[in-house]
């Protein structure tokens, strides 16, 4: 029933306010949140509280309390170490690479695979493309180690048959840079890919028809209609990816190239020195701290990308 409500000497019906309660048909759909929600919770937030190792000279018998607190210091040894220049560098530069040219590839390969009208056939390229993604990185290293090997290696057996001397591969820092992108392209790009490409798809085929009635070609369809198309995604995923750029792959810089220390002046990172200050010296607190300040630039990264990328053009922003 409606009730009344006086405005002004006026009588004004004011409809009930209706009960909010959730759907049945729903129920299903928010159970399918519970275990992400869950996951999420202890994997991502639960942690946060041993952010406070950090800050204290951690130490096993006294636990995360009872430990002292040291306030800055685990910071301020990691930063005035020898070690910070040449792992922070290592960092940032490899990433930055990673991230232009993992970006160029995929969207070339979706470009590419989209131009092709078998659909059978793209399939079979998405699969292929794909399945190094769920491959390990210690399988990967064998299979790098299969190719470089210094005595056994498939590239410098064929080296050897035209002539040339067998090259000590795992010797040579400044090589690595590149083959660690190519590792990186051939693992990643396959599944950057498919978003592009579902991007494309999503594409109204008449502007297709129309620009091909303007005596278009490929290039141009591809240059004018494409591409365009596709930069909100990529700038979206750029974002995305910069928050990531002061973390590294642990596996394919750890794994591939064998944790060698001839090749740490190109393949040495902050993911990989906190992991054997953890294995050889133990020191929980410095290693946290290093971690703690990836987050945090981390974080700082992604505002500052999604900050420029409004200043150029608002709708293409994160948030």
């Amino acid at each position: 029933m409606d009730t009344i409500k006086e405005t002004s000497g006026a009588a004004v019906a004011v409809a009930p306010k209706k009960k909010r309660h959730i759907k049945k048909s729903h129920l299903q759909l928010y159970s399918l949140c519970v275990i992400p929600a869950l996951l999420v919770l202890v994997f991502n937030y639960l942690p946060i509280y041993g952010l406070l190792i950090s800050f204290k000279d951690y130490k096993y018998s006294k636990g995360i309390w009872g430990s002292d607190w040291v306030g800055l210091d685990n910071f301020k040894f990691f930063i005035q170490s020898n070690d910070f220049t040449r792992t922070t560098w290592n960092t940032l530069e490899l990433n930055a690479i990673f991230i232009f040219f993992g970006i160029v590839a995929a969207v070339l390969v979706a470009v590419l695979l989209f131009e092709i009208q078998s659909r059978k056939a793209v399939k079979t390229y998405q699969t292929i493309l794909i399945t190094p993604h769920f491959m390990s990185w210690i399988i990967a290293s064998y299979m790098v180690y299969a190719i470089l090997s210094p005595e056994y290696g498939i590239l410098n057996r064929i080296i050897e048959m035209f002539g040339g001397t067998a090259i000590q591969w795992y010797s040579i820092p400044e090589v690595w840079t590149w083959i660690l992108l190519l590792c990186s392209l051939w693992k990643h790009v396959g599944m950057d890919m498919v978003v592009y490409y579902a991007a494309l798809m999503g594409i109204d085929s008449s502007l297709f028809e129309a620009a091909k009635i303007d005596g278009a070609n490929k290039i141009q369809i591809a240059w004018y209609i494409t591409i365009p198309t596709l930069v909100p995604l990529i700038t979206m995923l750029s974002i995305l990816k910069v928050g990531g750029i002061f973390r590294s792959d642990f596996g394919l810089f750890y794994q591939v190239p064998r944790d060698i220390g001839a090749l740490y002046p190109r393949t040495d990172t902050i993911d990989t020195y906190v992991y054997r200050v953890m294995r050889e010296i133990g020191d929980f607190s410095m290693s946290t701290a290093i971690g703690f300040l990836q987050s945090l630039v981390g974080f700082c990264m992604v505002m500052l990308t999604n900050f420029i990328a409004r200043k150029i053009d608002p709708s293409r922003a994160l948030f």
